[in-house]
C-alpha cells in the first residue's frame, strides 16, 4: 500500500515538473518573439532613404512619420503592410519639405485599436537636401535579432572616409562612417614626400559618423602634391581607409590639375596656329 502511494506521488511530481517546464519554455519562446525592428539606410549625398524592418504583429500596418530637426514639422507620412514573414520596406524621397539641415527623426509605429504596440525611432542627417551616409537600426525585440558575442562586434560594413574641400581653400573637411562606435578612429595625414604632417584621434558618434577639419596653411603643408589622409580602427583591413587631396601653395588644387590646364592651353594654341596656317594656304597666290 505504501509502495503504491509512493509511486503515485512520484508520478504526480513528474507531471507537475513537466507542466512547469513546458510553461517556462513557452513563456521563454513567447518572450523571444515579441517586438519590432527597423533600419534606415542612405548613401552619401543621396536623395533617397530606405527603411526596412520586421515585426511580430504581421496583421497590423506600420505607420511612418518623418519629423524635421526642429521638431516643428512632419515632412512625410506613410503606411505599409508587413509581408507574411513580418518584413516591411518603404522609401523616402528627400524633397522640398526637407528644408532644414540636421537630423530628421523617422518614427515607425504599430497600433491596435488606438493602443500603441510598438514605436521605434531612427535618425538620418540631411544637409542641403542630401542625406549623409547612414545605417541606423533600432529594435524592441525581447531577444534581439543580432546578439554580438562581444562588446564590439562588426557587422561587415567596415570603415570609409571622404574629403570635401573648396578649390582655393585652406580647409579640408574629412568625414566618415564606421560600424564600430566604441573604438576611436585614428587619422593620419601624410605629405607627398612620406612625412606625417598630422596625427589625431576622433570618437565616432552613436550612429557611426565622424568628422574633423584640417587647416593646410600651416608650415607642415608647404610641399606641393597629393596629401594622403588615412583613417584606421584596429588592424583589420576593412577598418583602414584613405583619401587624397592635392595641395599647392597651401591651398586645395582643382581636380582638373595644373598640368592638365597647361596641356589644354598648348592644345588651344596649336589649334589656333594650325587654323591660321590653313587659312594662309587657302589664299590664292598671284
Amino acid at each position: 500500500m505504501n509502495l503504491k502511494r509512493s509511486t503515485t506521488s512520484v508520478v504526480f511530481a513528474v507531471m507537475a515538473l513537466s507542466l512547469i517546464s513546458m510553461t517556462a519554455i513557452q513563456q521563454d519562446a513567447f518572450a523571444q518573439t515579441q517586438g519590432m525592428s527597423i533600419t534606415a539606410k542612405a548613401d552619401r549625398n543621396s536623395d533617397t532613404i530606405t527603411v526596412t524592418g520586421k515585426t511580430v504583429s504581421k496583421l497590423t500596418d506600420v505607420t511612418f512619420r518623418v519629423i524635421s530637426p526642429s521638431g516643428n514639422n512632419v515632412v512625410v507620412i506613410d503606411q505599409v503592410s508587413p509581408m507574411s514573414d513580418g518584413t516591411f520596406e518603404t522609401k523616402f524621397k528627400i524633397g522640398p519639405t526637407w528644408k532644414e539641415n540636421g537630423f530628421y527623426t523617422i518614427s515607425a509605429k504599430q497600433s491596435l485599436q488606438q493602443n500603441s504596440i510598438y514605436t521605434l525611432d531612427v535618425e538620418v542627417e540631411v544637409v542641403n537636401g542630401m542625406a549623409k551616409k547612414t545605417s541606423a537600426t533600432e529594435s524592441s525585440y525581447s531577444s534581439d535579432i543580432f546578439v554580438p558575442s562581444g562588446p564590439n562586434i562588426a557587422k561587415d560594413a567596415g570603415l570609409e572616409i571622404h574629403a570635401d574641400a573648396v578649390i582655393g581653400s585652406s580647409t579640408i573637411e574629412i568625414s566618415g562612417q564606421t560600424d564600430r562606435v566604441s573604438q576611436d578612429v585614428t587619422l593620419t595625414v601624410t605629405a607627398p614626400n612620406g612625412n606625417k604632417v598630422s596625427i589625431g584621434q576622433i570618437t565616432p558618434m552613436l550612429n557611426g559618423e565622424f568628422s574633423t577639419t584640417f587647416n593646410t596653411s600651416g608650415p607642415l603643408w608647404k610641399q606641393d602634391g597629393f596629401y594622403t589622409v588615412t583613417a584606421k580602427q584596429f588592424d583589420d583591413p576593412k577598418y583602414t581607409a584613405s583619401t587624397e587631396v592635392e595641395i599647392e601653395d597651401g591651398v586645395v588644387v582643382p581636380e582638373f590639375g595644373t598640368i592638365a590646364a597647361m596641356i589644354l592651353a598648348v592644345a588651344i594654341i596649336s589649334i589656333i596656329a594650325v587654323s591660321a596656317r590653313s587659312r594662309l594656304s587657302i589664299i590664292p597666290r598671284y
